[in-house]
């Protein structure tokens, strides 16, 4: 995070807009834009909905999600909670997310009277003091136009809520008859008529449905249930307040009812935004490549909008090949042969939605939006929106989906550049060990052989017979040990760097055995060496060679480390389907610290060879490499009562015989 970012309390600067229908709201969202830029900052958009969205007028509609795009393309992040208190939703938001400034509109309107309710943002800066609110007042054209939009708000009821409303009406009114006809009294006639309220309520989705039931109510209960019947006078003068208390309970109950009503949707709704969210967290945690996590997030999307997904990868700025994900794939509305290029390019380039419901590509047939995170961009989703525009609802869950993705995705990245790194460093590691490592083990044969060299070309005649044999002796082993010595460093260096490659090929073991005691130390007549041949032919599917110079280096090790005269015994078999092979000495063995860094590049332990050849650990570093990218393993034991035994299983080979 830069500096800039910073405030001079420690705190980063973070601007929250409210979003809403109103004409103005457009330049709200510039003005907070500005803000943003000026001060470099975080940005969030927040929408709260009072779980009446689906009812707004179409205008209205059309406006809100236009200013919810606008808030996107200028960097905003889109949020919508819900609830009835919309000051006390976005100060409890704030307080949450640590929004430092509130960008708000407010409308040049006065209140005439003090008992009239404050104004939104006369409630948010009193229930929010410690924020600063940037209010944006209204033109007197947006005034207008606010105003013009009012009544309609209340929710024209549709034809299904006025039938179920007449239909309650008419039960209750039935159910009043009965009772009056059974003897009840007066106020069990008005409860069934505000149960009849209640349920109007629950059952219809307008408020001006339960304004009509509750007056109709009253109409009906002095026309049926009051002297004189079926007119609408009442001779007792107390029946007056009857009726007002009877109206009053029954607008009361409705409103009730709708209340809580909404509350259960709205907290139904908050429940599933949840458990998606928590779900689609869950399963990316568990995702291991990009593939898995296009894979959920593809998942989560079908599981909240039931429309078909086709997602494209991006890798390096460069679009891959679209993936499809359909709710039913036999039935699936989306092909790679409908891909839209043009869309999904112009969405990666801009960073920003376009397709179907928007005003760029509109005639396109998915909505495509990018998975993006940070100003990176890991994939472009499209979905089959069938030209109908998501809910506020719809559109929040979507974008924290792709928020979750994102960021898995981000995570996948930075794991892979941390490998990398570990990589890198390894491989400089490995480097300065070696040059570390030569600069003193080379030096003693070096030195060895160009003395030897030096005394047989000045003294070779003074020198006898057997002091010429054994300095060209001495030559000869020197000059061996530097031979596997830089065999061994080259073939660590192959491994290191991911460049060996084997040439693997059915071959009999026996042979492998048999080759590689051609090539073991000189010293390996002062040594008691057994092979134990199983009877029956073994077949080993490996690179004949690298395992060969495993067992070199084993033996050799061996060699080395035990005493003249010690036996080393190689023994090998099938168990499973694996194949063993076993080399056993009966030298002085490992202590528990030296067995446990054994196979560790580098590591030599304890042990000193008299002829001054330190031993630069890296021989068992090799075979444990070799024997591991064969698909096998090795490992070392102690050999009772003394000794070592070195272990190390490959895959058995198949042979096909045609008869």
């Amino acid at each position: 995070m830069s500096p800039e970012n910073i405030t001079s309390n420690g705190y980063v600067e973070h601007v929250l807009v409210c979003l809403s229908p109103s004409p103005t709201n457009r330049k709200i969202i510039e003005e907070a834009a500005g803000l943003v830029h000026a001060f470099h900052a975080q940005f969030t958009a927040l929408y709260v909905s009072k779980s009446q969205e689906e009812t707004l007028p179409e205008a209205e509609h059309k406006r809100l999600h236009n200013n919810i795009r606008l808030a996107e393309d200028l960097g905003a992040t889109i949020t919508t909670v819900i609830g009835d208190d919309i000051p006390f939703q976005i100060a409890e938001f704030a307080r949450i997310s640590g929004v430092t400034k509130i960008v708000i509109g407010r409308s040049n309107i006065k209140r005439y009277h003090i008992w009239e309710k404050q104004t939104l943002t006369e409630q948010l800066i009193a229930i929010a003091p410690d924020i600063d609110i940037y209010i944006i007042p209204d033109s007197k054209a947006d005034i207008k136009e606010n105003n013009k939009r009012t009544l309609p708000q209340f929710i024209v009821p549709t034809a299904k809520d006025l039938v179920i409303t007449a239909g309650t009406l008419v039960a209750v009114t039935c159910l009043g008859l009965v009772f009056s006809k059974q003897g009840f009294t007066e106020a069990n006639i008005i409860t069934v008529y505000i149960l009849g309220v209640l349920l109007n309520a629950i059952f219809t989705r307008s408020h001006v449905c339960s304004l009509i039931s509750s007056l109709s109510s009253v109409l009906l209960f002095n026309y049926f249930f009051t002297e004189p019947r079926f007119t609408f006078h009442a001779y007792e003068p107390g029946y007056s307040v009857t009726f007002v208390i009877m109206l009053v309970a029954s607008l009361l109950t409705g409103s009730l009812a709708f209340r809580l009503k909404d509350s259960a949707r709205e907290s139904a709704r908050s429940a599933y935004k949840a458990k998606v969210l928590f779900d689609t967290n869950q399963l990316l945690q568990k995702s291991r490549t990009y593939d898995d996590v296009l894979k959920v997030i593809a998942n989560q999307v079908i599981l909240l909008l039931d429309k078909d997904v086709i997602i494209y990868p991006v890798e390096n700025n460069e679009l891959g090949a679209g993936y499809v994900y359909a709710r039913n794939p036999e039935e699936s509305a989306i092909g790679l042969e409908n891909a839209e290029p043009e869309v999904v390019n112009w969405v990666l380039k801009n960073k920003k939605r376009a397709g179907a419901t928007t005003k760029v590509f509109r005639k396109a047939r998915c909505l495509y939006l990018a998975i993006r995170i940070n100003g990176t961009v890991y994939g472009i989703m499209g979905i089959r929106v069938e030209k109908k525009a998501l809910s506020s609802f719809e559109y929040s869950v979507l974008m924290s989906i792709l928020g979750e993705g994102a960021l898995a995705l981000e995570n996948l990245d930075n794991e892979k550049a941390k490998e990398e790194a570990t990589l890198v460093a390894q491989k400089e590691k490995l480097r300065a060990n070696i040059l570390r490592t030569i600069s003193h083990d080379l030096r003693t044969p070096l030195t060895s052989i160009s003395g030897n060299a030096s005394t047989l070309c000045n003294n070779y005649e003074m020198l006898d017979d057997a002091t010429r044999q054994q300095m060209f002796s001495d030559i000869y082993d020197d000059s061996e040990w530097l031979i596997q010595l830089v065999e061994n460093l080259l073939s660590v260096t192959r491994i290191e760097n991911g460049q060996m490659q084997l040439n693997k090929a059915l071959e009999s073991f026996a042979d492998v055995i048999d080759e590689s005691l051609k090539h073991i130390d000189r010293n390996k007549t002062e040594h008691n060496i057994k092979v134990d041949h199983p009877d029956d032919l073994i077949i080993v599917n490996m690179d004949a060679k690298l395992i060969t110079q495993v067992i070199i280096n084993i033996v050799n090790n061996a060699i080395k480390y035990t005493q003249a005269g010690s036996t080393i015994e190689i023994k090998y078999g099938i168990e499973g389907q694996m194949v063993y092979v076993r080399i056993a000495d009966d030298g002085p063995g490992m202590d528990d610290k030296t067995k446990e860094h054994a196979f560790d590049m580098f590591y030599t332990g304890q042990n000193r060879i008299a002829d001054g050849k330190r031993s630069m650990g890296i021989g068992l570093a090799l075979c444990r490499s070799v024997v591991e990218a064969h698909g096998g393993s090795i490992e070392v034991t102690d050999n009772k009562p003394s000794g070592c035994i070195f272990t190390l299983y490959l895959e058995k080979g198949d042979v096909a015989i045609n008869e």
